[in-house]
């Protein structure tokens, strides 16, 4: 049986192929890059490609049985998928491995899994069906508070790991949801300034020492150039020295010497910059550009605000994503876990992040009533 025979031809001429075409593209990007990355200090580049080939293959397939299923079932089981976001949030607490500080990762034999990537569409397509109730009656701190308890639980969890990067992935696609369903942009403008003026508590009772010492290099690598600054100073060094055009594909000398830290995973566009250049480095960020741009297409277009939401969320997880990963690369945003969507290697993150591709052409192909 065919794929189009399970789904309506009326439906599929409704892919998005400008969302097909981007994300095709940056994975290709990304398993080209990983190759770069590992070819000499990980003993060949084929053990890790394969990884991230299989998991492009898993995509592909979860991509497709999303594709299968109304994306409004999803909001009509919304209450389950809550709890089973808690569930996973709540196992890895107690049977999580404990890497660089963070309970955020749970072993399966030489597999590894990380449940918030798993909860990030799993609160994209919760916190959507609570907004789309509540939409247009967000302008009362009544009205808001529960929905701020609806993201606080599984913020609060994240940060029980800890993981505070992936708790600010979290937030900035609750503000962009928030805002979306019709939240006053004063009340948004207000909360972040309570923000900033809880920093210095923050500061003293909240972040640990290594998160501060993130902080303090991000204002000046120099002050530990061998230690919390290295990975900065590595990776700027290593995307100056790429210059207009890079040194080459393999050829990047930072890389192959081993200075430039996590050139795999959270600075491969470290490695992008300092092999293609300011070209390669530029085509990127126009790949990501086209990818968002063509999500807030379907937003706009799609057939109720369901949908809108859930593509809006997802628009702002890969913005987020972008943002921190290539602003820690070049010293414009501290250094966090966060890794490049697609880009970065990781079978945990390429899955998730081409399900919330998935959710996207799902609501993109039935923008339209069907009618018999």
């Amino acid at each position: 049986m065919k794929f189009d025979d399970l789904v309506d031809r009326k439906l599929l001429k409704n892919i998005d192929l400008g969302v097909v075409f981007s994300t095709v593209l940056l994975i290709i990007y990304g398993i080209t890059a990983i190759a770069s990355a590992t070819h000499i200090t990980r003993g060949g580049t084929t053990g890790l490609m394969k990884v991230q080939i299989i998991a492009f293959i898993l995509g592909i397939i979860g991509v497709l049985i999303i594709l299968l299923i109304d994306y409004n079932t999803f909001g009509d089981n919304y209450t389950l998928i809550y709890i089973v976001n808690i569930l996973l949030l709540v196992s890895v607490l107690f049977l999580g491995s404990k890497i660089k500080g963070s309970r955020s990762w749970i072993d399966f034999g030489p597999l590894n899994f990380q449940p918030s990537e798993v909860v990030k569409l799993g609160f994209i397509l919760t916190y959507a069906k609570y907004l789309e109730k509540k939409k247009d009656k967000l302008n009362r701190i009544i009205d808001v508070l529960p929905a701020v308890m609806h993201m606080g639980v599984i913020i609060g969890l994240i940060l029980l790991q800890p993981d505070f990067g992936t708790a600010l992935v979290f937030i900035f696609i609750s503000v962009f949801m928030l805002y979306a369903a019709g939240l006053n942009y004063k009340m948004i403008a207000g909360a972040f300034a309570t923000f900033l003026i809880s920093i210095p508590m923050m500061w003293f009772f909240l972040f640990k020492p290594y998160q501060k010492d993130r902080i303090r290099v991000f204002l000046n690598p120099e002050l530990d150039p061998m230690g919390a600054g290295y990975h900065v100073l590595q990776s700027q060094t290593a995307i100056g020295s790429g210059q207009f055009a890079g040194k080459g594909l393999f050829q990047g000398t930072q890389n192959n010497l081993g200075f430039i830290p996590e050139r795999h995973t959270d600075f491969i566009y470290s490695v992008i910059g300092e092999e293609l250049g300011l070209i390669g480095a530029v085509a990127v960020i126009v790949l990501f550009m086209w990818l968002l741009l063509r999500c807030i297409h379907v937003a706009k277009v799609s057939k109720d605000d369901y949908g809108m939401l859930i593509c809006v969320g997802v628009t702002a997880m890969y913005l987020f994503h972008v943002l921190e990963n290539i602003g820690m690369t070049i010293g414009l945003m501290p250094v966090t876990g966060i890794p490049l969507p697609f880009i970065s290697y990781g079978g945990s993150s390429l899955l998730t992040n081409m399900a919330a591709v998935g959710l996207v052409l799902n609501v993109g192909m039935r923008r339209q009533v069907i009618r018999f």
